[in-house]
């Protein structure tokens, strides 16, 4: 399929997948929009892709509870716990980039297949030191890193193979489908299930991510056709990665859709790392107990799977631009509603109206991604869009905390919440002109 991209400094290419035929559409609409159907079936490969994508997902959530809990058998030191979640996300500042480039030169389906296989095998290292008694805090930090870069491995495959299984028309609902089930396996139910598979045994707690992991593989092994987009020249790595950001930030929709991103994950971040000092403890402003916050945090996740079905049919009904303003304006609520308030309801209620939208913009953004890059690109710049809208992050953590340290909790809510609605000034670029010319410039030929 001919990819014609007028917009970045790449050339259009030619670039093609053989997906089965049974399961792949035959054709795939030059411009792309909502489905009017609505209901045409996503085909047999989507499926298994979706409930492998969905074990993936519940091992994650499994294993994001089980690290930590094994980990204070081995050390009471706040920071040396707090090294595991660096360990397992660091790898996506340090090999993102390199990541999109290998994506883009494997076989997309082979690639997580393998990143599955490697993740299993670190967790079987791990539940074997840890059944024999000589796991340390070192090992699980090799472990959580070994886990962190398979993940850009098969984080950005998936991303990037979805185009090549449903026809574009479908990547709205397609994408709002696979968030669902990502929220419900990684924050429903995952969770819960690694804290009691601990209560059962940490050997078992180990083993059963590593298991959800290889059937996970199985469900790929169904998906038939080969997903490795065509080639029509050598290029070093170091080039590779130089034309992804190259089209990321040649793009004008793109760039400033990775770059309110980038905003909107500072804001969050910054709010997220002092939260639990406004809300926990009688000392605190909300004055809860370590219970009833969980419960308030739920209710994000419940807002996000909500938004997962729903964010196709406000596509369709508001347009695209008019739903992006939306997610904006509920993530504004999301950040800055403890800023006036202390009610828990009214704060969940803003926290899952928040979850929605967020949603809400992630359906429409990574769909749009995948119809406007071309096949050979996707995964460049996939790795490079999320380096630049996930490393504010950290950045966000540090200055919540010297806000809230300097100016008190409340300043940090409402600092980021009007740091964030400023983001609407963004939307003067994305409007659905120009969201449908980019598209348009970006669809197969």
């Amino acid at each position: 399929m001919e990819f014609t991209q007028s917009i970045c400094d790449t050339p259009s290419v030619t670039d093609a997948v053989t997906p089965e035929a049974p399961d792949t559409p035959a054709g795939r609409d030059p411009v792309a929009g909502p489905d009017p159907a609505g209901g045409r079936s996503l085909g047999r490969s989507y499926w298994q892709l979706w409930t492998s994508s969905g074990l993936s997902n519940l091992a994650d959530g499994v294993l994001k509870v089980v690290l930590p809990l094994i980990a204070v058998r081995y050390t009471q030191s706040p920071a040396l716990i707090a090294g595991l979640a660096i360990a397992l996300t660091l790898p996506w500042l340090l090999f993102a980039l390199p990541a999109g480039a290998l994506v883009d030169r494997l076989d997309r389906r082979r690639a997580m297949l393998v990143a599955n296989l490697v993740r299993a095998g670190l967790l079987g290292v791990l539940s074997i030191c840890v059944g024999l008694d000589i796991a340390s805090i070192w090992l699980l930090y090799v472990v959580a890193f070994g886990v962190g870069i398979t993940e850009t491995i098969y984080d950005t495959s998936a991303q990037s193979i979805l185009p090549s299984v449903v026809a574009r028309d479908q990547l709205s609902r397609a994408n709002g489908r696979l968030y669902a089930a990502e929220l419900t396996t990684n924050q429903f139910i995952g969770p819960p299930l690694g804290g009691l598979l601990m209560a059962a045994g940490a050997v078992i707690a180990v083993v059963t991510p590593a298991a959800a992991w290889l059937v996970a593989v199985g469900a790929l092994l169904l998906v038939r056709g080969s997903f490795r987009p065509v080639r029509e020249r050598r290029s070093t790595m170091r080039a590779d990665i130089a034309e992804g950001l190259r089209f990321l930030w040649g793009n004008r929709i793109l760039r400033t859709l990775a770059s309110m991103t980038g905003v909107f994950n500072l804001a969050t971040s910054a709010t997220g790392a002092v939260f639990v000092l406004y809300a926990v403890g009688p000392g605190s402003p909300m004055g809860l107990s370590e219970p009833i916050f969980g419960l308030l945090l739920t209710s994000t996740a419940v807002g996000s799977l909500l938004g997962s079905f729903i964010a196709e049919r406000v596509e369709r009904r508001l347009g695209r631009a008019r739903s992006l303003a939306l997610s904006v304006i509920g993530g504004t609520v999301l950040v800055g509603i403890p800023a006036v308030t202390t009610h828990p309801v009214l704060i969940g209620a803003g926290f899952a109206l928040g979850g929605a939208t967020t949603v809400i913009w992630n359906v429409i953004v990574v769909s749009l991604r995948q119809r406007i890059t071309p096949d050979r690109l996707l995964g460049r710049m996939n790795s490079a869009y999320r380096l630049l809208a996930w490393g504010t992050m950290p950045v966000g953590a540090v200055l919540g905390g010297v806000l809230a340290e300097v100016f008190g909790l409340r300043t940090v809510f409402a600092v980021m919440a009007l740091v964030l609605f400023t983001l609407l000034v963004g939307m003067r670029i994305l409007t659905d002109r120009a969201i449908d010319a980019a598209e348009q410039a970006g669809a197969p030929t």
